[in-house]
């Protein structure tokens, strides 16, 4: 099937994802265990895996430096259980969404559920190489309708994640670079990724420095990427998307474009509650 396909499905349903990271009542559920910042975010994308020390972190994060890990990992794990934060995302997820899509109608969830999860389960049978996709597969599948529709893309959304890195590391990118290529595609994250990413201004210039000898990034200021630039990333999302079919190709391209239709009111809702990334729906991001 057309890999293209599946990078659209994914790009669909992103802001299933994207609307329940910050959305309130997923923050009251990690504020009720005291958890905060940037350690919400580490600790529960990781926790599947247990209390993993920074290191695995960094590699399996890939685009966050060291440094910005080691502000919340591993001193997390000393004030909450892995099992703790994963019970906490999916009160909060299901509250959200329970509100968020209270409108849409509830025959169209219960197809898209169908589907998605066909997908995610067929994902389950290409584990190799992918520790993020792989600690979630292993979880328990929700009970409830709305955390199972959110629980199904997040399989998906990481076994690309996983097989996107692969991608990149097979490409010899280091995560730095990874992550200002993408940047340099949507300037406009910039101000958003640079900060919170933590590198310093030393290696950032040095990582630019690299991809402008290879003849990716332009001279310019705030570089953008060049001709070749752009075949070489084309290139890189191509190959992802490619590593994402076995999944897709378990529901096929019918089953494709009906998650094409009938993820436009469940976007929808969720881009009218305005939560937060709501208004940001980039390319898939480096290493997420």
């Amino acid at each position: 099937m057309d890999p293209a396909l599946c990078a659209a499905v994914e790009r669909c349903w992103s802001p299933l994802w994207l609307s329940t990271v910050r959305a309130p009542e997923v923050g009251a559920a990690f504020d009720d265990l005291g958890v905060e910042g940037r350690a919400r975010y580490f600790a529960t994308r990781v926790a599947p895996l247990g209390a993993v020390p920074a290191p695995v972190v960094v590699a399996t994060f890939f685009n966050f430096s060291p440094a910005a890990v080691a502000t919340a990992i591993p001193q997390v794990w000393e004030s909450v259980m892995p099992e703790q934060l994963l019970a906490a995302q999916r009160t909060g997820v299901g509250q959200a969404l329970a509100r968020l899509l209270a409108d849409v109608d509830p025959a169209a969830v219960n197809e898209a559920l169908a589907l998605l999860r066909v997908a995610a389960v067929a994902a389950s049978a290409r584990p190799e190489g992918r520790a993020l996709f792989s600690g979630y597969a292993a979880l328990a599948w929700p009970d409830e309708t709305l955390v199972a529709l959110w629980h199904a893309h997040y399989l998906l959304r990481e076994f690309r994640g996983d097989g996107h890195i692969a991608v990149l590391v097979a490409a010899g990118l280091s995560g730095l670079e990874a992550l200002i290529l993408h940047i340099a595609v949507m300037p406009v994250l910039g101000p958003i990724f640079r900060p919170s990413r933590k590198w310093t201004d030393d290696e950032w210039d040095a990582a630019v420095d690299r991809l402008r000898s290879a003849g990716w990034l332009t001279a310019d200021a705030e570089p953008t990427l060049t001709d070749a630039g752009r075949r070489f990333r084309a290139d890189l999302e191509h190959r992802t998307d490619e590593l994402n079919v076995p999944a897709y190709a378990s529901i096929g391209t019918a089953g494709c474009e009906r998650l094409l239709e009938l993820g436009v009111p469940i976007r929808d809702a969720l881009l009218a509650g305005r939560v937060g990334l709501d208004t940001l729906l980039p390319p898939p991001e480096p290493g997420r």
